[in-house]
């Protein structure tokens, strides 16, 4: 590199404004009650298994025998 030339360095890595505010990994979470395991995202329903559970019927699902 010589005298005037400008070296631009960039991340490859996600790096995204949840990073820098010292949150990573998982950023769905329930829309009940804030759980952030055992959600069930298909469809946009974004509920963890429990409300899940509990509003399924609510939402339209039924249960096969």
């Amino acid at each position: 590199m010589t005298d005037g030339e400008t070296h631009n360095v960039t991340n490859d890595s996600n790096d995204d404004a949840d990073t820098a505010n010292g949150r990573t990994g998982n950023q769905r979470v329930c829309r009940d009650t804030g759980r952030e395991q055992g959600l069930i995202g298909a469809y946009d329903i974004w509920l963890c298994r429990q409300s899940f559970r509990e509003m399924a019927r609510d939402i339209g699902f039924r249960k096969y025998d």
